[in-house]
């Protein structure tokens, strides 16, 4: 230690009292290895006091008493201000060179609550919404579509029904999206999106789209692009991320969200611009579904002016299995009237 070598040589007389009922003497002080060696006048060693632990009694007064301990049964009185200025700094290094636990452990408890905070912010809500997604079933995903569609109501106009339409509306959706998509593709009279997958796999379309064209495919493509729009975003977690934990948590514990969240997410949805789908994403939905590319992209440019580039259609002059025979189409194209 630097201060401690600079006064290794030193000495100073000093008064000791070695117990609160002794008489003091006089004694002579030198410095050891981080101890102050208290010896008699013939130089022989009667006690060594740790240095850093050294407490003084008189702060800022002369003589300067000192004690080996809180209960001050030995007690040390210096009056030579060298010895006593290299007594305070070979205290300060010593106790700057000792290792501080309790500063250790404020510093690892404020790391854990730090590290836990941001587990919170960051990390507990996307696995929480994770863990609801996973286990949250199809039947309870089309409820909540179902509940939104409600909601919107005011705006699209009623869900259009009729016997005919209903029956050809299922046959669609489940040439587009597979058996077990029956009841997916609701027609309303107005949306200004066009189309719009809401959770669940419900598709709301647009009654206008099916007067664009008197090819099936067209709307086809445009229930497709609904679902490529969705391909890496569900809705019901978009929905979770906006409103957060609370949500989230309710729907994992409860199976339900509040009214209120649904009829406002709905009109977030019915009022926000149709998302846009991946161009390769909705390719490779038309050819799953052996939909030809032409007639929606033809349908597309006439309602908004954009023709999307969709690249090589695989389907370009092959022959396409049945979309919905005359009298379906018609049905469906009917399904408001």
């Amino acid at each position: 230690m630097t201060a401690l070598d600079r006064y290794v040589r030193l000495e100073s007389d000093a008064l000791w009292r070695a117990a609160p009922d002794a008489q003091r003497r006089d004694v002579v002080i030198a410095f050891g290895d981080a101890t102050l060696v208290i010896s008699d006048q013939a130089g022989r060693p009667l006690t060594h006091w740790s240095l850093p632990a050294l407490i003084r009694q008189s702060p800022g007064e002369l003589p300067a008493i000192y004690a080996p301990d809180e209960d001050g049964s030995e007690l040390l009185e210096i009056s030579d201000p060298i010895m006593i200025e290299a007594i305070e700094e070979v205290r300060k290094a010593l106790a700057k060179a000792q290792p501080h636990p309790g500063k250790l452990r404020h510093w690892l408890t404020g790391g854990f609550v730090g590290l836990a905070v941001l587990l919170g912010v960051f990390w507990l809500p996307d696995a929480l919404i994770r863990q609801t997604l996973s286990i949250v079933p199809n039947p309870k995903r089309q409820e909540i579509g179902a509940q939104m569609l409600g909601y919107m109501v005011p705006r699209t106009g009623p869900v259009c029904q009729s016997t005919r339409g209903d029956i050809a509306a299922a046959r669609f959706a489940e040439r587009l999206l597979g058996d077990a998509q029956s009841n997916a593709v609701k027609i309303v009279p107005e949306l200004k999106q066009g189309a719009l997958a809401l959770p669940g796999g419900l598709v709301i379309v647009d009654a206008n789209i099916l007067q664009l064209s008197d090819d099936p495919a067209a709307t086809a493509g445009f229930i497709l692009a609904s679902r490529a729009a969705i391909m890496h975003s569900d809705p019901l977690e978009n929905l979770l991320i906006q409103e957060g934990l609370g949500t989230t948590f309710r729907l994992l514990t409860t199976g339900s969200i509040t009214p209120m969240i649904l009829d406002q997410n709905a009109q977030n949805l019915i009022t926000a611009q149709a998302p846009q789908p991946n161009p390769q994403a909705l390719a490779d939905l038309l050819a799953q579904a052996q939909i030809p590319q032409g007639p929606y992209v033809a349908a597309s440019d006439q309602r908004s002016g954009n023709t999307p580039d969709l690249g090589p259609d695989p389907l370009q002059g092959q022959p396409v299995p049945l979309i919905l025979d005359d009298s379906d189409w018609v049905a469906l194209q009917n399904i408001c009237n």
